[in-house]
């Protein structure tokens, strides 16, 4: 395993439908590759961005059948590059729930799916500012945590809504993981908030590095969404941020030493007690 690992986060605005959604990713991900990144990642809903119920059932397919998933797999070995399609909007498959699977799906450098996470927190919430939002209404929610094998160390699955859990950040350190993704479509109330503090805190309490690209701006349904890709250091140190919610890539090397060195400093992962729960 090599000590440095490039990386890029693709910050996107996604369209409507699928095609719309290749031909705007498709040069980013070229260009991110062409920089030096050896491992890509994009937001989530990289496939579609789309919460009209009828619109979106009109273009969500199986994920064999989704235009954008493969043809990001061509191209991660078209590049030979590693590709976390942060989260594809995808037929979840299960007989009988009409409702789609928030799916993240890693692809090696020969296009290959190494492993897929369906998102397992769905974001039911009622904002301030009388935003609504009921994703368990249209994403059936998945059960299992994901840690997969990369050359460059273990990674841990998650997407967006799922930041707010620790125990789940902790789960995936504790399987191995020194990398966590968290792709992201968070809205901008949230966003502002919430957004930097929550992926620092996840980095610190894990010793891992977290990297999460996100959606970013006014969207064709009317959301916003924050934008802020962000890299975070297993100390918990900022490594790279973008300042907005413009589409874009953003670039940084990992020292992936960082890991055992944030460890060794403070061995919390090796200091979990079992505990009798307040009544």
């Amino acid at each position: 395993m090599t000590d440095t690992l490039d990386i890029a986060l693709i910050q996107t605005r996604t369209p409507a439908t699928p095609e719309a959604a290749w031909a705007h990713v498709e040069p980013l991900v070229r260009d991110a590759a062409a920089r030096g990144a050896k491992f890509i990642l994009t937001p989530e809903g990289t496939n579609v961005l789309e919460q009209r119920r009828d619109r979106r059932a009109a273009v969500v397919t199986a994920q064999a059948d989704d235009l954008v998933i493969d043809r990001l797999r061509a191209l991660a070995a078209e590049l030979g590059v590693w590709i976390l399609i942060g989260s594809a909007i995808v037929n979840s498959g299960v007989d009988g729930d009409v409702r789609a699977a928030n799916r993240a799906i890693l692809v090696d450098d020969g296009g290959r799916v190494v492993t897929t996470y369906d998102k397992l927190h769905v974001f039911d919430v009622d904002l301030p500012n009388g935003e609504s939002w009921r994703e368990s209404s249209a994403v059936r929610p998945g059960d299992g945590a994901v840690v997969a094998d990369t050359p460059w160390g273990r990674l841990g699955l998650s997407v967006c809504y799922d930041i707010r859990f620790p125990h789940l950040y902790r789960a995936l350190a504790r399987a191995g993981a020194a990398m966590i993704a968290v792709p992201a479509a968070f809205t901008v109330p949230t966003g502002e908030a919430h957004w930097e503090t929550l992926l620092r805190a996840r980095a610190i309490e894990t010793g891992c590095f977290i990297l999460a690209p996100a959606q970013g701006g006014t969207h064709e349904d009317g959301r916003r969404t924050w934008g802020h890709s962000t890299v975070v250091g297993p100390w918990g140190e900022i490594i790279a941020r973008c300042d907005d919610d413009a589409p874009g890539i953003l670039l940084a090397t990992l020292d992936l030493q960082a890991v055992g060195r944030a460890r060794a400093a403070v061995p919390q992962l090796q200091h979990d007690r079992e505990f009798t729960a307040p009544a």
